[in-house]
């Protein structure tokens, strides 16, 4: 069959065919660091995700949110809102007199409503693996994403205490995974993604939840070492797609195959790295970053975020301190300086990213940002890196949608990471009023001409 490239702007202004919601279970899978290049080129080594890829709706590409790291962007995945809006700006919180290994981990940082938020007022059942930002989520059966700050490696013990209801995650290992290691739920180790998928498939078996969402990590990890090309990569996703197989089974096996539809897509791209800045360094030769003695003595400090680093001043006011931090970039040597670009307000609030952020910078490909006080400020780096202002095709995420409700063998262009939650919900028919993204009718299943 011919495979139909459309026009998005023709989509919009079409009005030709009536669209119906058709799918009762809608399963939502993230691949962390998912790249459209591992379905579009046929020598990746993902065999399931490239036949939804030929039977259903996919992208070129996803353009994500700013910053591109994984907490706000699934966070986005779930709202259908930029960060400013739902309120996750960044996956730890700015903790300017030392850092607590803290993580936007609890669902009550999200402001606004998401699709389980939307799902539970419509009386559906509702199952979430792993999803970040979910503890403590309105979800039927839960298995959120957590830690321990005592043990961050071992988190079995913070997910069994967080997992709804009581006694889920010991249900899931008995009848799904066995007795679980700590190596089980690590991100060093692939079969973490083992682990989540069959537990994600015996919820799919068991309750049948009309909405599913499942968090696949280990891909971003490989890529943090090894960069996009890494040994392990195509490992990796060769991992993240045995696992979308075997929620795949258990969607047969429960027999709802028919009246489900399933989304793919994934939180951020990757660049590759050789050189990293720590612009803090900078405002402490200036004296604005505080001291060891008395770090609560800050005027000024960037918050890191990867590719990307944005600038906190402790009085947002603080004009003059703005300006000498300003005036200091400006007299950076122009090989230094040429490392990135500065967006100031107001571009900075058009972007949807953190509102108390006075201006950010965003790095060149190559070049990440480290949130260090002290030390050389420009040292040698290696692997990959995320973060960086979504403006360029190698830091665009993936996405795939296959079955009940949805069009088949459509391309689309890129989209925006704020359209995946809207297609969701029109899929289940229920409202989500503060989404900002748009359902694209083509990707839709057309029924009946008016």
């Amino acid at each position: 069959m011919k495979k139909i490239i459309f026009s998005v702007c023709t989509l919009l202004l079409s009005s030709s065919f009536a669209i119906a919601q058709q799918a009762k279970y809608v399963v939502l899978i993230s691949i962390d660091g998912f790249r459209p290049d591992f379905y579009l080129d046929r020598s990746w080594p993902a065999p399931n995700m490239q036949r939804l890829k030929e039977k259903g709706v996919h992208a070129t590409g996803v353009k994500g949110v700013f910053p591109t790291i994984t907490y706000p962007s699934h966070t986005t995945l779930i709202t259908g809102v930029k960060p400013a809006k739902h309120g996750v700006i960044y996956n730890t919180p700015f903790e300017p007199e030392g850092a607590s290994g803290r993580w936007y981990s609890e669902t009550s940082h999200i402001k606004a409503e998401t699709l389980w938020d939307a799902a539970g007022k419509a009386g559906l059942i509702t199952a979430s693996v792993s999803w970040p930002v979910s503890v403590g989520a309105p979800v039927t059966y839960n298995i959120p994403e957590t830690f321990s700050l005592s043990n961050p490696a071992d988190r079995r013990a913070p997910t069994s205490e967080q997992a709804t209801p009581k006694g889920l995650f010991e249900e899931v290992q008995r009848n799904a995974t066995g007795e679980l290691q700590s190596t089980d739920l690590n991100l060093r180790y692939l079969g973490m993604n083992e682990t989540l998928s069959r537990m994600a498939a015996y919820l799919v078996r068991r309750y049948k939840p009309n909405l599913l969402t499942v968090h696949l990590p280990c891909t971003d990890e490989v890529q943090h070492r090894e960069g996009r090309e890494g040994n392990a990569v195509a490992t990796a996703a060769a991992s993240a797609d045995h696992g979308i197989g075997t929620i795949l089974e258990a969607i047969e096996k429960a027999g709802i195959a028919d009246s489900t539809a399933i989304i793919i897509t994934g939180d951020h791209g990757f660049v590759d790295i050789h050189s990293s800045l720590a612009p803090n360094v900078w405002l402490a030769q200036k004296g604005l970053a505080g001291t060891k003695a008395n770090p609560g003595s800050w005027k000024a400090l960037f918050h890191s975020g990867g590719g990307s680093t944005f600038l906190k001043l402790k009085d947002k006011n603080d004009t003059k301190t703005l300006q000498q931090v300003k005036a200091m970039l400006n007299e950076l040597p122009e090989g230094v300086r040429k490392q990135f670009r500065v967006i100031e307000q107001p571009a900075l609030a058009q972007t949807g990213a953190d509102p108390d952020a006075v201006l950010a910078l965003t790095a060149v490909q190559g070049i990440s940002f480290s949130a260090n006080r002290e030390g050389d400020a420009i040292k040698k780096a290696n692997g990959g890196a995320h973060g960086y202002y979504p403006d360029f095709k190698e830091i665009q995420t993936g996405f795939i949608a296959y079955g009940a409700g949805l069009a088949e063998n459509i391309t689309v262009p890129v989209i925006e990471l704020t359209d995946i939650a809207p297609l969701v919900a029109k899929l289940l028919d229920i409202p989500l009023k503060e989404a900002e993204g748009i359902v694209y009718p083509g990707v839709m299943k057309n029924t009946t001409k008016r």
